[in-house]
Parts: C-alpha cells; sequence; structure tokens
C-alpha cells in the first residue's frame, strides 16, 4: 500500500533547490518580472515540471478521497506553459498590479492550479495535502479571497469568460500592459453566458484577452459529442469575431507559439483551441468518464505513481 503524502518539491528559484518543506513562507524575490517569466529554460525542464503536477494532482486528491481528476491532469502543460513560460507573477507579492491575471473559469479543476502555485512558492507545497479539508485554504473550488495567487472564485460553470472580459476592459481602461487568460472546459461551451462573453469580448475588441478551451472531449456526464456536440468549435469562435488557433494541448512548444502569435494581434480578442486528453499522463483516467470526478484509490494512486516517472 502506498502513503498518500507528497514528495518534495522545488520552490519557484531559479538558481537554488530547495525543499518546500524547509520553508514556510514564499521567496522574497523570484525571475518572475517583465523580462522573463518563468525560472525553467528548456523543454525538458517544462516536461519535469509538467510531470511533477501531475503527480501532486493524483496525490492530493486521493488523500482528499474527492475532487475531479481527469481535467486536471488534461490541463497540465497548458498550466505549465503560462506559469513557467508566460505570466508575468511574483508568488511573494500576487496582488502585484503589474502582473497577468489567469481566470480559471474551470474551477473543479482547482488541483491542477494549487499544484502550479505551490510549486511556484504562493504558499507551501505541503499544503496540497490539505485539499478539500475543513478550514483550509485549498477547497474543491478555488477562492480567491482565502487563496494567494487566485484571481477569481469559481463554483458554476460557464462565468468566467464573462470575468475575464471585464478585468481585460478594466486593464484597457487604465491602459495597463498586462494581459488576461482564461481557461475554459470545452463543457463550458455549452453555455450561453460563454457566448455572450465570446459576442461582448469581440464586441469591445479586447485584444489583450485570450481565452484557452481546454479541449477534453469529456464533461460531467459523457462525451461532448452525444451530449452536446461543440463541432466545428473553431469555426464558430471565428465567426463571432475571434483569432482562433488549434493546438496539441500537450505540446508546450505549441501552446507557446499560439500565445506568441495571440500577443501581435490587435483588435481582436484571441482563443486557443486546445485538444487534449482527459486524465492524460495516467492510463486507466485517460478518455475515461468515471475519473472527471472521481479520486483514485489507494491502489489506483500506487499505479498512478508508478505510471507517472
Amino acid at each position: 500500500m502506498i502513503r498518500l503524502d507528497l514528495a518534495p518539491s522545488l520552490l519557484y528559484n531559479g538558481d537554488a533547490v530547495k525543499s518546500s518543506s524547509d520553508s514556510k513562507k514564499p521567496p522574497s524575490e523570484t525571475p518572475a518580472d517583465r523580462a522573463n517569466a518563468g525560472v525553467f529554460r528548456s523543454q525538458e525542464d517544462l516536461a519535469a515540471v509538467a510531470l511533477r503536477l501531475r503527480r501532486h494532482i493524483v496525490t492530493m486528491i486521493a488523500r482528499a478521497g474527492s475532487g475531479h481528476p481527469g481535467g486536471s491532469l488534461s490541463a497540465v502543460e497548458i498550466v505549465t506553459a503560462l506559469y513557467w513560460r508566460v505570466l508575468h507573477h511574483r508568488p511573494a507579492d500576487p496582488a502585484w498590479p503589474g502582473r497577468d491575471r489567469l481566470v480559471m473559469s474551470k474551477g473543479h479543476a482547482a488541483p491542477v492550479l494549487y499544484a502550479a502555485l505551490a510549486e511556484c512558492g504562493y504558499f507551501p507545497v505541503s499544503e496540497l495535502a490539505t485539499l478539500r479539508k475543513l478550514g483550509s485554504h485549498l477547497q474543491g473550488h478555488a477562492d480567491r479571497t482565502h487563496t494567494p495567487g487566485v484571481e477569481m472564485s469559481s463554483g458554476s460553470l460557464g462565468q468566467g469568460l464573462s470575468f475575464a472580459t471585464g478585468v481585460a476592459l478594466a486593464g484597457r481602461l487604465d491602459r495597463a500592459d498586462w494581459r488576461v487568460y482564461a481557461l475554459l472546459s470545452d463543457g463550458e461551451c455549452d453555455e450561453g453566458q460563454t457566448w455572450e462573453a465570446v459576442m461582448a469580448a469581440a464586441h469591445f475588441k479586447a485584444d489583450n484577452l485570450t481565452a484557452i478551451v481546454d479541449r477534453n472531449g469529456i464533461q460531467l456526464s459523457g462525451f461532448n459529442r452525444d451530449i452536446m456536440n461543440l463541432e466545428p468549435l473553431a469555426a464558430k469562435w471565428s465567426a463571432f469575431g475571434w483569432h482562433v488557433a488549434e493546438v496539441d494541448g500537450h505540446d508546450i512548444s505549441q501552446i507557446l507559439a499560439a500565445i506568441d502569435e495571440d500577443k501581435k494581434v490587435k483588435g481582436q480578442p484571441s482563443v486557443i483551441i486546445a485538444r487534449t486528453v482527459k486524465g492524460k499522463g495516467v492510463s486507466f483516467m485517460e478518455n475515461n468518464v468515471d475519473f472527471h470526478g472521481k479520486a483514485p484509490s489507494a491502489e489506483q494512486l500506487e499505479q498512478a505513481l508508478k505510471e507517472l516517472v
């Protein structure tokens, strides 16, 4: 039987390697400034980060006995690309006015967000073990009033793009140079509020906004194609006036290239449709509807961790 505990991890530090258990405070400075958004400087390093995030996800959900592993695992490369290469952010100063904003619309995938925030140094990695516990600031859906680094409290799906559009427009009014990224599930594209926001962002020419759709093809009770067929999804976003890119959502180089292209787009918002695999990295979770919102058992966790090496 495996112990449901978390391995030591690297703090968000460009030069020194330090176990998060050695400190209860995030580092006072990080390389996440306007010149360099991230620590890791090679594809190999980013792959190592993604692997650690996956191990955190399955471990913390197994420990909690509940959670959403499938959609957390499918978004790992997207979140890794954002936090380690794209976002300008300061873990020691979560409210830094100059930060880029990541709005986690698919709030049930909070474990991947928590894993990234902990790895970056917003709070100790050891706190991931408190997921969904009474009194923990790491609840099943993220809460911006309790968890450093969280931009929007979540729960009801379909609201994040509206929030992100408002934030992007506020930034433009302030003549700020930061950008807004919104991570959506494909299931959220069933909802009318999402398309209201799609229409509004295009109408107001929110070119400082990039939406990323985690297109893993599965939602709560089955496959998208059977519940509400979304295709042709790219054509729909384009018809609403968005700049559209489609990428392999597990290829970090493709994600980064699409984001770089988005920064050049003027007069319209951008969307990246990232084709992913629900439960990516764990064989028995991949494309398995059951693991949308089901925690692995201790035996399943042991198998998952053997695969995630």
